[in-house]
């Protein structure tokens, strides 16, 4: 069974600078010359509270956070795991 991983994402096609996801989680996010965030993709878990405090405020809704189950070593080896 595949455990869940979690990314932070960020279009930068929304996002209108507003800065409140830095003043949230400045470990996470940061703003470009041009004013548009970018962010680390895989904080550390003990920021995952302040990714999700950033979620929220945008008013853009630029940011989320998506969960997807990554393979397990069998199935990166290109073999399949059930029968």
């Amino acid at each position: 069974m595949a455990t869940p991983q979690r990314r932070v994402r960020l279009d930068p096609r929304m996002c209108e600078g507003h800065a409140l996801c830095l003043e949230l989680a400045p470990q996470v996010f940061d703003l470009t010359e041009d004013d548009v965030a970018t962010c680390h993709t895989q904080p550390p878990d003990a920021l995952w509270d302040k990714v999700k405090a950033a979620v929220d405020a945008c008013p853009r809704g630029a940011i989320t956070i998506e969960s997807e189950p990554y393979p397990s070593a069998l199935d990166r080896a290109g073999r399949t795991t059930t029968p």
